[in-house]
This record gives structure tokens, sequence and C-alpha cells, in this order.
């Protein structure tokens, strides 16, 4: 093979020094500014046609009051003794603070000073379009105690809720006192006991679609229709009215505390906390089966089983969940 001429060694050179500069701008230059995210509204800003309010009014308990967090506004309420004994309340997946109707108040006129707060994306808590992670719900409880300036609390969490409150424990053990309730907390939820309509609705395609403009006219269509149970039908006004709110609940069930929280029980149940499981046994959404296994993680629990009882403790049996979270958490 001849030599390269001095032309074809020049013209080498020159483009492999164009590739250096290039690759170098490609690789040197600034970054781009970070991208934002949308946060949507919540209840706040429907109108009277949805009767979102008068299900579910602003003031449906009192000491509300909104706080302005890195992800949204955040409401929430505080309202009993203020001698009293702290406790957090935690919803679950898709009922904002309303899922609490008939035991937050009958806890405060016992003499507890109770927090409750919307999550978000749900009733009056802002929308980020954002992953709903544990990392998401933790930080707002946290960051929420922080605003109300609680050192520390006790907190029981329904659904869901138990298992943000899992979560909550083991990256905050400081703020959480010595004892919490769990009523059917979600955490080790295996995907087989996930509905297909569940798996379904969670895919990341079929959450664009039920985001939509046009999905949510149609359901708007369907939930006009009012229901006489007023927490079914908040479930279908938030779906239907609010745009972030079925993406919130996509993401949880695909993202959130529904599953893969092993370790955080296992890290309650190494804590010296007293710990209380109530649980029915009709309950389809968290199986009944998932006691044995959450008492496994937490040998120090006390079980209370409720014979013939669903999802919806707090409010199929709330004289129960009232009289067994005053004898737990005891008087001030």
């Amino acid at each position: 093979m001849p030599p390269a001429s001095p032309y074809q060694c020049l013209t080498l050179s020159f483009l492999l020094i164009t590739s250096l500069v290039i690759l170098s701008y490609f690789f040197a230059q600034f970054p781009l500014a970070p991208q934002g995210y949308s946060v949507y509204p919540s209840l706040s800003s429907l109108g009277p046609e949805t009767k979102a309010k008068d299900i579910y009014p602003e003031e449906y308990y009192p000491g509300g009051a909104y706080v302005s967090l890195p992800f949204g506004n955040v409401r929430y309420w505080l309202f009993g003794p203020e001698s009293g004994k702290k406790i957090v309340l935690i919803h679950g997946l898709s009922i904002p603070s309303l899922i609490w109707k008939d035991v937050a108040p009958a806890l405060a006129s016992r003499g507890y000073r109770v927090l409750l707060y919307d999550l978000y994306g749900r009733g009056y808590s802002d929308a980020p379009e954002i992953t709903y992670d544990v990392s998401l719900y933790a930080t707002q409880l946290a960051l929420l105690m922080q605003h109300v300036k609680w050192g520390r609390a006790h907190v029981a969490g329904v659904s869901m809720g138990g298992g943000i409150l899992a979560a909550f424990t083991s990256f905050f053990p400081d703020l959480v006192d010595s004892k919490v309730a769990l009523i059917a907390p979600t955490g080790l939820v295996e995907s087989a006991d996930l509905s297909r309509t569940t798996r379904f609705m969670s895919s990341p395609f079929i959450q664009t679609v039920t985001s939509s403009a046009p999905f949510r006219f149609y359901l708007q269509r369907l939930a006009n229709s009012s229901s006489s149970d007023p927490v079914s039908e908040i479930v279908r006004i938030q779906s239907a009215h609010l745009p972030g709110y079925n993406a919130a609940i996509a993401s949880s069930l695909r993202d959130g505390p529904i599953r893969g929280l092993h370790k955080s029980f296992e890290a309650l149940g190494a804590s010296n906390r007293r710990i209380l499981l109530i649980w029915g046994t009709e309950d389809k959404t968290v199986p009944y089966k998932y006691a044995a296994r959450i008492q496994g993680l937490l040998p120090q629990s006390e079980l209370i089983t409720i014979q013939g009882g669903g999802n919806d403790l707090t409010v199929s049996h709330p004289e129960t969940i009232v009289s067994t979270f005053t004898r737990f958490f005891g008087s001030k």
C-alpha cells in the first residue's frame, strides 16, 4: 500500500481535530436550565355545580389552613385541645381526609390534638405532575409537622396511609412517638392481588388517557348524577374534575407505598414502638392474609380483627376504631 500523501494526512488531521472540537463542545457545554413541572389544582378550584364543597367543604374540620410546600399547597386541619396528645391521621389512596369524618372529631372530643391533611393530588391539596413515591409522601408529612411545630407525634394510617406511615417512620424516626396504629396497611401487596382493572388503570398510557380532558368530560356526566354515599361521590368528583387526580392515583399504584416496603416494616418492627394493627376479614383491597405477614415483621404488634369488615373501617366501624385508639394511645 503506497504511503499517504501530504494532502491526505492534512485532511485526516483536519477531520480528527474537527471531531475533537465538536465532541468537546457537547461534553463541556453548560447544561440547560432545569425544566419545571406542572401543578394541577385541587377541589378548591371547583364551582358549586360539582357539589364537591357540599359534600366535603374546605372547613369540613375546624382549624383548617393551607401551607405552601415545595411541591404545591397542602390543606390541613389542626384541632382538639392544645394540651392533648398529638396524633396524625393519614388517609389512603383515593379518598381524602373525609375518610376520617367519624373518627377525627371523636378523638378531638376525647382530648387528643388531631392533625389531618390531604395528600398531594387529593382533596384540597395540589397535584404536582411528578412521581408519587414514598419519598414524596414522607417528605410532605415531615414538612407539614415542621410547619405546625410538632417535634413528635403518634401516627395512624389507613390502607395506603399505613404504608406511608411505615415509610415515614423509617425515614424520620425522631418525628414519630412511641405508638403507631395501622389500619389494613399497604406496603406488601403483591401484584397478583391487584385487580386487572387496577393494573390496567395504573399503566402510563392509560394514566395519560384518564387524565385527558375528553375522558374527564365523560366522567363529569357520570359524576353529576350524585350518589347518596358521600365517600364514593367525592372519589367520582375528583376523578372527573381534577386534572391531576387520576395521574396521582395511577402513579401511587405503580410507584408508591403499595408494594416494596418490606424493609420499612422490618425497621418499624425493630424499633421499641408499640404497634396496633386493625384489619377486616372481608377486606378486598388489602386482603386479611397480609395481617399475618405484617405481624411477622412487627412481632410487638397487637392485632384487632373485625369480622366482616372491609377496607373502609373508619367509615363502617368508627366506634370500634375510636374506642380502640383511645385504649391504645391512652389519655393525656
